[in-house]
């Protein structure tokens, strides 16, 4: 018996990495199956109320893509009205950020010996012009990439609203085994999921309003530009706040010529995302997603190096996903309680918080 066991153990520890290397070399299957699966559950209501109604399938789905559609095109809108603040004749912005990058170059050159050639523009001393071209095919390759996974997630999407992939069903034929503890499952999962993506837009689309007005007020250039990055990266779950704040800050620097001004800026966008992300986030999300910071940090590493840039974004629905599943079996609940923690959590449970 001790030999089974130990076999077994043996058998996971091969098991574990070799599903890891699969779903990183799978990555172009695997990344627009769990994304879309995400878009899908936001649906999932909608589609249940119109079959109530009586709504066919097909027409369902249509809705569902002309919302989605719909979506897309106040973003792309958006989109076109930063690119054109972008491309404005009238900001100065270049003209000031070429004279502190030439002041900066030639410290660099004097202090460092960096070379710096003043024949050429800044864009050509930072970046040469044949490691320009020879990154232009990797930029093409990765468009290529974006534009087939896009294709990929609307096909998959479909598949999720269209029910030709249940989650249920599968949970139920695979893992549970049982109809009533995989049904209870699916809807803890389909409901905690659902909350997490709301409260995450939420709270990512308050945050480029803030950052986008900090701008303005500070007279800060590009605020819708600014306010759009600040939203999509405030989806990469604890990194996307620093490298926004870090970005910001940095380019306020070019542009903003007094330092308490500055100070103040800084200061401004740091509590814009400390009062959103830090604040009213966990407060929002309630006592679902009691996990471990020490989880989160390892799940954001593990799934950013085998996803990349998605892995991040998705790492705390996978890991809520798992820590859900896990507590449904008596041997893995020990797993389940590390994953929440008992420690430092990113939200303390209601119940914990009344007693103390």
């Amino acid at each position: 018996m001790n030999d089974l066991k130990t076999t077994n153990k043996l058998l996971l520890i091969i098991v574990i990495p070799l599903v890891f290397y699969l779903l990183k070399l799978l990555s172009f299957i695997f990344i627009p199956l769990i994304f879309s699966m995400f878009i899908a559950l936001l649906f999932l209501p909608l589609m249940r109320w119109l079959n109530k109604k009586k709504v066919s399938k097909p027409i369902s789905i249509f809705i569902v893509a002309l919302i989605i559609l719909a979506v897309l095109k106040v973003g792309g809108a958006l989109i076109q009205l930063s690119s054109q603040e972008l491309l404005s004749p009238d900001n100065q912005f270049l003209s000031k950020a070429q004279t502190k990058l030439e002041l900066l170059f030639e410290g660099l050159e004097d202090n460092f010996g960096i070379p710096y050639s003043q024949d050429k523009t800044i864009l050509n001393n930072i970046f040469p012009q044949e490691s320009m071209m020879k990154n232009f095919g990797n930029t093409l390759d990765f468009l290529g990439n974006t534009i087939t996974m896009i294709l990929m997630t609307v096909f998959f999407v479909v598949l999720w609203l269209a029910e030709s992939i249940n989650v249920q069903k599968l949970m139920n034929n695979t893992i549970l085994k049982q109809r009533h503890t995989s049904v209870k499952t699916f809807v803890k999962i389909e409901k905690d999921l659902i909350k997490f993506i709301k409260v995450k837009f939420l709270v990512s689309l308050f945050t480029g309003i803030g950052i986008g007005l900090a701008c303005v007020f500070f007279d800060v250039s590009f605020p819708i530009f600014w306010g759009l990055f600040a939203f999509a990266i405030n989806f990469v779950q604890m990194v996307g706040s620093f490298v926004s704040v870090i970005l910001l800050s940095i380019f306020a620097f070019v542009e903003l010529e007094t330092t308490s001004t500055l100070l103040f800026f800084i200061i401004a966008i740091s509590a814009v995302q400390v009062l959103f992300g830090s604040i009213l986030e966990p407060i929002f999300m309630g006592k679902s997603f009691s996990i471990n910071i020490i989880t989160v940090l390892v799940m954001l590493m593990l799934w950013g190096y085998i996803w990349g840039v998605p892995g991040l974004i998705m790492a705390i629905p996978i890991t809520v996903f798992i820590k859900i599943i896990l507590e449904q079996f008596p041997q893995t609940k020990v797993v389940a309680s590390l994953i929440a923690g008992n420690g430092a959590t990113m939200q303390i449970p209601k119940s914990k918080a009344n007693k103390l």
